[in-house]
């Protein structure tokens, strides 16, 4: 396997691995050591870049290695602590603890340690040290929460819902001020207060969550609203994602009858979680993953914090290290189902069909009435282009739909292209036009659909009218620019196939097929050499399995007469 490395990381491990060596240089590469001589000497500065390199890459056991070696070396270096402080925390290493009771200026020290001391009991250490924190970045969201635990940790639940008043009050995070608010107070067994709060919470939140869903649903239960707190699991199952598995009705009853918060050090780490959830969705996967490892820190069987963790790993394509981190997670769990989806992504993502494709089976046998595990069984099968198996895989899952609506187009969509690649067109078809019957305007089965008819030869003027609609409504997919341009080049419009293969290729400049095809429209056209030009290019771009012998037949002969 070849790895491909920007320039920038390139340089800055080629500057690792020199810096590494001993002042009087490496070993002449081009002959061999001496007898007897010493290995070249490991420098601050050579394990200082070589941690930075690791932690570019996300990988955080490698990371912690150098920066701890980094940091051995050069003790008193300000700036090789912090990031060897940062490179354990990222790997929840416990040594970030000791690290981090040097750094007293550090906010994500400081939260750590508040950490520390409520696990151990010393809540009025804890609340002292959250007191003294600088209210900015992310310690201006969570400064408020976890002080707020800590004082319902000593027992003060009334100076905990003080200091969350003015957040509930008049804060742009009410709500999030609210839930917690809502969990101390259930912890506390006030009851209405609880339900009032979380009302709230649920009121002021436009997107809610699973784990929102999870807390307000317990809280509701034990208000005495148990068919109201059902409906709210239920409704789970329309957001149509791995988390829909957990209304199942074992999984709801589990979930109804345990508090999803049941201790203050739980609270802090509840808080950390919710401030890691929202930065993953603004794309910080670093900051993301390091709340997540506080939040594991408190509560190390914190299943919805390995989740957000072993996602922000996946984003940076570590699925190796996002795996072990889910295996933590007990069959027993609530979650385990959610968790089990995620697994099987991963194992395919590793190259590990096999045993995607039997978690998923099982899955879908253990869950009998969601379509999710049959749908992503479906995706998987299809990428690995099992055309036949997958369209079974997405027939079961519609059997599990007894009234398909506009949120079902998507199945009847990717069933349709398994049913095309598998050569059953007559089929395929027909599920094409139910998405659309669905879905009316979804611009990619206008797309498909137009462009398959575009290449059957049926149906143009009906084909051209989807694919130029499609193009309006996703004016920069170059798939559609492609797919509208070949319309009209099989209608004989050259001039407007030449204006939308030019902007199919300006958008998706390194897809081989749609060079292919622009070279296509250049020849027609009697552009002979940009048409050579596109077709080379083309074949410098990992042309489809079979493609390439025939553009290398258009370079050599050109296009047969039309």
């Amino acid at each position: 396997m070849v790895m491909l490395v920007s320039p920038r990381r390139l340089a800055l491990l080629a500057a690792a691995l020199l810096a590494g060596c001993a002042a009087g240089g490496a070993p002449d590469a081009s002959s061999p050591a001496e007898p007897g001589s010493r290995p070249p000497r490991i420098t601050a500065s050579g394990a200082y870049l070589a941690g930075r390199f690791a932690t570019a890459e996300t990988d955080t056991t490698a990371a912690a290695d150098q920066m701890n070696e980094a940091l051995r070396l050069a003790p008193e270096e300000a700036e090789v602590l912090n990031r060897a402080f940062l490179a354990n925390v990222l790997d929840g290493r416990a040594e970030a603890v000791r690290l981090a009771r040097r750094l007293p200026q550090s906010e994500l020290a400081g939260m750590l340690l508040a950490g520390t001391d409520a696990m151990a009991g010393r809540w009025e250490r804890a609340e002292a040290r959250l007191r003294g924190m600088p209210r900015t970045g992310a310690a201006q969201v969570l400064q408020p929460l976890l002080l707020a635990w800590t004082q319902a940790g000593a027992g003060n639940t009334d100076a905990a819902m003080a200091t969350l008043k003015p957040q509930i009050e008049g804060s742009r995070l009410r709500g999030l001020a609210a839930l917690h608010g809502a969990m101390i107070s259930d912890l506390a067994n006030r009851p209405r207060e609880a339900e009032r709060l979380v009302r709230l919470a649920l009121s002021d939140s436009p997107e809610t969550n699973l784990r929102m869903i999870q807390v307000a649903a317990g809280i509701l239960a034990r208000a005495g609203k148990e068919a109201e707190a059902t409906q709210l699991i239920t409704a789970l199952a329309a957001v149509g994602d791995d988390l829909s598995l957990v209304s199942a009705p074992e999984v709801r009853r589990r979930l109804l009858q345990t508090r999803a918060v049941a201790s203050a050090v739980e609270g802090m780490a509840e808080a950390e979680l919710a401030l890691a959830g929202a930065l993953r969705g603004q794309g910080a996967p670093e900051l993301t993953l390091l709340l997540a490892r506080l939040a594991l820190r408190l509560r190390p069987d914190f299943t919805p914090a390995l989740l957000i963790a072993a996602d922000a790993l996946a984003d940076e394509k570590h699925p190796d290290s996002a795996l072990a981190l889910l295996r933590r997670v007990p069959d027993d769990d609530p979650l385990a189902a959610a968790v089990a989806m995620r697994r099987a992504t991963l194992l395919d993502r590793l190259n590990r069909p096999d045993e995607a494709i039997t978690a998923l089976r099982g899955l879908q046998e253990a869950y009998p009435q969601s379509l999710q595990p049959p749908a992503r069984l479906g995706d998987l099968l299809r990428t690995r282009e099992r055309y036949s198996e997958a369209a079974e895989a997405y027939s079961t899952a519609l059997t599990r739909v007894p009234r398909p609506g506009a949120e079902h187009w998507s199945l009847f969509y990717a069933r349709g292209i398994a049913l095309e690649r598998a050569g059953d067109w007559t089929r395929a078809e027909a599920d094409f036009h139910r998405a659309l019957q669905l879905a009316p305007e979804q611009p990619y089965v206008l797309n498909y659909l137009g462009y398959t008819w575009v290449e059957h030869g049926s149906n143009l003027p009906e084909a051209r009218r989807m694919l130029e609609r499609a193009a309006e409504l996703r004016p920069q997919d170059g798939n559609i620019a492609d797919s509208l341009g070949w319309a009209l080049f099989k209608l004989g419009d050259m001039p407007a196939a030449t204006r939308w293969m030019e902007k199919a290729v300006e958008l998706e400049s390194r897809n081989s097929v749609i060079n292919d095809h622009l070279g296509d429209v250049y020849w027609a056209a009697g552009r002979r050499i940009e048409a050579q030009y596109q077709w080379r290019r083309a074949l410098t771009l990992e042309p489809e399995p079979g493609e390439a012998p025939k553009i290398a037949a258009k370079l050599r002969d050109g296009l047969p007469p039309r």
